[in-house]
């Protein structure tokens, strides 16, 4: 007898309450603001509204294609987030390895607690951090006029920035990024490592040929993931750390866009600028997952 969907949804109510939240977030917050999305195909005027600003097509997605910060903008955001790939991304990988072959539980959980902790940490707390340190008379330039050599402006060089962005970033994620990696581990079948182990294979050859290919889906979906945000760039973290000097390296399209929407007010030109961003990333993020589904089982859909 085939149970009524009533009585399912009776049945697990609490699931679909604690559902319900989540559900209700990205409705308010992903879903409806997508009908603001005309206004990059409109001169928005306030007065008028999204509906009466008349309809203008591509202009603005033109406009900025034209632009002659175009190029220097679409080349910063790639290249801050080419060396998180190039940089970031295998440090949590590797520090979920290191952990995995901790046997003291004391010092693998404090190790992971340390690790954990700058996640917690705002963004605001973390940019005060990094500019403390290597200001002038910071722990940094302290370090290196001790061993003889001259301070260095960090703040203020723009060939300084992309390191300083990445290096922070790699801090403040790796640790948390690396949960994934642990409960991934948590599947790699024992009986296969003492197989390996009776073979005579020492503990980087096991990690080699038995730890790594088991997590290797969880390492090629993260990858994915990574590849489709390689046009997005959160803003305020860079509007925190960059100035007037470090623009050159430092301004990317979330910085443009907020910029002309927030600051100047040019909320068609920087919505359109916001979804050209969106489209490539989703571009990006079809493109891996077909390579990865190719080359690999693994994939998104």
């Amino acid at each position: 007898m085939k149970t009524s969907p009533w009585k399912k949804i009776k049945k697990c109510k609490y699931l679909y309450i604690m559902m319900l939240l989540p559900i209700i977030y990205y409705i308010l917050f992903h879903y409806l603001p997508l009908y603001g999305v005309l206004i990059a195909f409109k001169d928005y005027k306030i007065a008028k509204g999204v509906w009466g600003s008349p309809w203008v097509g591509f202009k603005w997605f033109e406009k900025f294609l034209a632009d002659p910060y175009f190029w220097k903008l679409v080349k910063n955001t790639l290249l801050l987030n080419i060396y998180g790939l190039l940089w970031g991304f295998p440090v949590p990988i590797l520090l979920a390895l290191m952990l995995n072959e901790v046997t003291n539980a004391k010092f693998k959980r404090a190790i992971q607690t340390v690790s954990y902790l700058p996640h917690f940490i705002s963004t605001v707390v973390v940019c005060g951090m990094v500019m403390n340190f290597l200001s002038l008379d910071g722990i940094i330039n302290q370090i290196i006029a001790a061993f003889g050599f001259d301070k260095i402006q960090f703040m203020v060089l723009p060939e300084w920035f992309r390191t300083i962005f990445t290096a922070s970033g790699i801090w403040q994620t790796c640790g948390w990024t690396s949960i994934i990696y642990l409960s991934a581990l948590t599947s790699v079948d024992q009986e296969i490592l003492e197989a390996a182990m009776i073979d005579g294979a020492n503990r980087f050859q096991r990690i080699k040929s038995v730890t790594l290919p088991s997590i290797a889906p969880t390492i090629s979906i993260m990858l994915i993931m990574q590849i489709g945000r390689l046009m997005s760039l959160g803003y305020e973290k860079i509007i925190l750390l960059y100035n007037g000097s470090t623009y050159e390296t430092a301004d990317v399209i979330s910085t443009y866009v907020y910029r002309r929407g927030i600051l100047s007010a040019d909320f068609s030109y920087s919505t359109a600028v916001g979804l050209f961003q969106s489209v490539i990333g989703v571009i990006l993020l079809v493109a891996s997952n077909q390579i990865s589904k190719k080359l690999s089982d693994s994939s998104l859909w």
